[in-house]
């Protein structure tokens, strides 16, 4: 076989030879093709899941004499918002000028960024919550870093149309679980209603990777008699892991390697990684492995005990993604208290408050209040405008999209939230949400709240007139 290769191959040699003498350049051109591989699937750098976002039309609008927060820790009174083509123009006082726009009076009511949610699980583990549903964990090996969480996303989950009609909710994170070690690559949505996942997937943003630490994968699979059962067979597969996919980023035209093409991204810097994590002393360990292997962590999540440690995390610039008040429900959430998010943020530490649950990203904004008022209980005085902070541009700057939104400043997306009251009131709820300008939920109007197609029920012969 080698030598009709070779035979093959001297052949075209000289029938190129002889196309040269004669001046024919047509030919050249068509033996070059013929050497190219007949198939050929798309690479990484060419993103073979593109987003197919498009925005909803919108109309350009000034929210007017509302109380603004603006996500990056600013607070305006009698403010004005206003927005054009799914863009931010200005954010001011009451003397902005609102000619050429839709005015809507917003005296008593409250504007925000849009809130975005870092941890979620919709469309992957959707409602109703049913066995066939369960597409959120990849159990089969304890490391999957060639999964991606969009290709379990289901559009129609009836959680997202909750998520933006109570919560407010314009950006999500939808990570695999934390079954293993390395779950898989996450990806974030726009939550708007979509037939595919592509359509809501968020133009832009970088992809994220799921890592978890500690009791789940070593429950998991220490159950089933494999590798890892403890806390330093974690590691040690983590960091054996690591250094297979550093000796993949080293080769220079390697098999290609779903798994070793994600982690060689996370290396690169291109994917960010999120890991779950619950214990100080773990957070730390994990920090030092990733020192060690070359890559970092955006983001703690759950991280119940990020209080013991916000300096460490303050000085690698790493955020801590938690509950307000989740704690105690296994051994290694015991020491979670209700004060987490204040004292990291006395710390000067990155916060981020979290829903890992289809019901509390429904009420981000409620479960930011507790955790603020627990500071407070204890002397730790946040302001609201900081606090709003952790459900927007904290949560934006952790998942790599705050140069886009989380914060309402010019030229960002117009991802915007009014509130018919103070957001931080268990009273309140959405009047309005845009997402990049165009107006996807409003209480007034019957029309403006989306339903998934799952919701609209099934019609039987008996039903058919």
């Amino acid at each position: 076989m080698t030598m009709m290769k070779a035979l093959i191959a001297a052949t075209s040699a000289l029938a190129l030879a002889g196309c040269a003498t004669t001046g024919s350049a047509n030919t050249a051109s068509s033996a070059d093709k013929d050497d190219a591989p007949r198939f050929a699937a798309k690479t990484e750098a060419e993103g073979p899941f593109p987003s197919t976002y498009s925005p909803y039309p919108g109309e350009a609008t000034a929210l007017v004499g509302a109380t603004v927060f603006d996500g990056a820790g600013k607070r305006i009174d009698n403010g004005t918002v206003l927005f054009r083509d799914g863009k931010v123009v200005a954010v001011g006082a009451s003397d902005l000028s609102t000619e050429g726009f839709r005015v809507i009076d917003a005296a008593g009511k409250f504007v925000t960024p849009g809130i975005i949610d870092i941890h979620s699980h919709l469309g992957d583990y959707p409602s109703p919550s049913v066995p066939a549903h369960s597409d959120g964990n990849e159990a089969t090996a304890p490391t999957t870093p060639d999964v991606w969480a969009e290709h379990s996303v289901w559009p129609q989950d009836p959680g997202f149309s909750r998520a933006l009609a109570n919560g407010g909710i314009t950006a999500l994170q939808i990570l695999p679980g934390s079954a293993n070690l390395m779950g898989g690559r996450s990806v974030t949505l726009k939550n708007v209603p979509s037939r595919t996942v592509q359509g809501m997937k968020f133009p832009g943003a970088p992809y994220g990777f799921k890592m978890a630490c500690g009791e789940n994968p070593k429950r998991v699979y220490g159950g089933r008699g494999r590798k890892p059962s403890t806390r330093m067979g974690n590691f040690a597969v983590n960091r054996q892991t690591w250094y297979d996919a550093i000796n993949y980023a080293n080769e220079e035209n390697p098999k290609r390697d779903l798994g070793k093409e994600t982690l060689k991204g996370v290396l690169e810097g291109e994917i960010l990684v999120h890991n779950h994590c619950y214990r100080a002393d773990e957070m730390a360990l994990v920090m030092d492995m990733a020192k060690e292997v070359g890559y970092r962590v955006s983001a703690f999540h759950h991280a119940v005990e990020s209080y013991k440690i916000g300096d460490l995390l303050r000085e690698d610039d790493v955020c801590s993604a938690i509950w307000a008040d989740w704690y105690g429900f296994k051994m290694e959430a015991y020491d979670g208290i209700l004060e987490n998010a204040a004292l990291l943020q006395q710390a000067g530490a990155c916060v981020v408050i979290h829903s890992d649950s289809e019901n509390d990203i429904q009420r981000l904004n409620q479960e930011a209040a507790k955790a603020q008022a627990a500071g407070a209980r204890m002397g730790i005085e946040i302001s609201d405008a900081a606090t709003i902070g952790w459900i927007t541009l904290n949560a934006a700057k952790a998942m790599g999209i705050d140069e886009m939104t989380g914060s309402l400043e010019e030229g960002k997306m117009a991802d915007i939230v009014l509130w018919n009251g103070d957001p931080l009131s268990v009273y309140s709820r959405p009047d309005k949400v845009w997402i990049d300008g165009a107006l996807m939920y409003d209480a007034q109007d019957p029309k403006r709240r989306p339903v998934s197609d799952f919701e609209l029920g099934q019609q039987g012969e008996g039903d058919v007139k």
